[in-house]
């Protein structure tokens, strides 16, 4: 068997693998190290590989981000802020019709910038705003599809885990990736607000009405969101403008968060140890796949197979177009079974390099960060789409009285909204990359 037939043959096996519940980062570094020795016929490539592949990824600069915006996460969560910004969005939306459900989307987007975890934000904001919409009469679909749907919200709104991990794969600016994915991000917010907007009068009565909070109130509990603000306007205002890095960005809003939990008292020692232990515990899991993943890579840069599937898609003369929406079908499939992260660093390595020869009329640089952008929105996408979007199992638990058909039925609108918001950003790669041009 050839060095590119082990490369081809190492995808379907690793995911048998995955389908077979092995965790994906060990399915990678068994299928990489494996495939290492039979390409090369030896152990020796692969063991002295090892004994310095740990330590140069995880000594990565970069990668210190992630930790920190997951201690972020941790701080925000048990700092009372998803309440803070519900109980406002609630206030100003909620006498509209449909109005607590787009508050629901609003403050998933308002956590999810200083969260950066889709099945976070999820269940975050499930436990705030289910009870909520319960209690002003929203039907189950409508109720746990929209809080599905906006816990994707969480990984697209920057700051995110999985855009610095694309960034550092595709060797991009990370500052430039976030920028690029802002508007996107806002988007997917307002549309998600529409698509309830519309259901709401398509289906009368699947949703009650709040009576309107006077301006005192409002006033209130906008002032009560103060910090979430803030600590937002810093961190992503003080790396655009250049006053630290993502890296040092990261660490400020970590202890900002953890600073607006303790005033909150939120935060007590029990607390701080808990949202310690659960940093530690997702960072290594993250960066046990970054290892898998690394020497998966390293497996198929031996085998040459993203090279020569860039040279063969390149010589096919097909239309850029159609190898495009391809790779993001793939994605939309993939998201139905596994993480974003995990298929972030699974598929980047080869699909990248495909999708690098083709001619978008764009350059290089700025393919990729609309590319990144795409395929981050795709893979969310696959988080909310039946039957086994990861989303749809979180919410769906937390409203054990609403049948998983009724979660299916009030995400499927969502999805459609997703749809519509890709082929928009296909068509059009200035709403992503005009923030990014205007600022370099």
């Amino acid at each position: 068997m050839s060095h590119l037939e082990l490369g081809l043959w190492s995808f379907p096996i690793l995911l048998g693998m995955i389908f077979l519940r092995v965790p994906i980062g060990l399915a990678m570094l068994a299928v990489g190290f494996f495939g290492t020795w039979l390409v090369t016929g030896s152990w020796i490539p692969i063991l002295a590989q090892m004994k310095s592949l740990t330590y140069d990824t995880f000594s990565n600069y970069s990668l210190s981000i992630v930790p920190l915006f997951l201690l972020m996460g941790q701080f925000a969560t048990r700092g009372g802020m998803s309440r803070a910004l519900f109980k406002a969005a609630e206030t100003w939306l909620g006498h509209r019709k449909g109005g607590v459900a787009m508050a629901a989307v609003g403050a998933c987007a308002g956590f999810g910038a200083i969260c950066g975890s889709s099945l976070a934000t999820a269940a975050t904001m499930g436990q705030v705003a289910l009870p909520e919409l319960r209690r002003y009469g929203y039907s189950g679909a409508l109720a746990t599809g929209c809080l599905a749907a906006g816990g994707t919200l969480g990984i697209l709104i920057p700051p995110s885990v999985v855009l610095v991990i694309y960034a550092i794969l595709t060797e991009q600016n990370i500052i430039k990736l976030f920028m690029a994915a802002m508007v996107p991000g806002v988007l997917a917010a307002l549309g998600y607000m529409l698509t309830i907007a519309i259901y709401v009068r398509l289906k009368p009565g699947s949703a009650g009405q709040r009576e309107p909070a006077g301006m005192g109130e409002r006033l209130t509990a906008l002032v009560a969101v103060w910090p979430v603000l803030a600590i937002f306007a810093v961190v992503i205002g003080g790396i655009y403008l250049g006053w630290f890095t993502p890296t040092e960005g990261a660490a400020v809003g970590a202890a900002g968060t953890g600073l607006v939990a303790l005033a909150n008292g939120g935060l007590s020692w029990r607390g701080l140890g808990e949202a310690i232990t659960g940093t530690a515990v997702s960072t290594g899991m993250i960066f046990f796949i970054v290892l898998g993943a690394t020497v998966y890579n390293g497996f198929l840069a031996f085998s040459q197979l993203p090279q020569e599937a860039a040279t063969y898609v390149a010589s096919m003369g097909v239309s850029p177009w159609l190898v495009l929406l391809s790779i993001l079908l793939c994605y939309l499939v993939f998201g139905c079974v596994m993480d974003s992260l995990s298929m972030i660093l699974l598929t980047i390595p080869i699909f990248f390099p495909i999708v690098s020869v083709l001619d978008f009329g764009l350059p290089l640089e700025e393919m990729a960060l609309w590319f990144g952008v795409i395929v981050l929105i795709v893979v969310e996408v696959g988080l909310i789409t039946p039957p086994v979007g990861m989303n749809l199992f979180v919410i769906n638990a937390m409203a054990r009285e609403v049948p998983l058909t009724q979660t299916y039925a009030g995400a499927l609108p969502f999805v459609l909204s997703d749809m519509i918001r890709v082929a928009i950003l296909l068509l059009f790669p200035t709403i992503t990359l005009g923030l990014v041009r205007l600022l370099y």
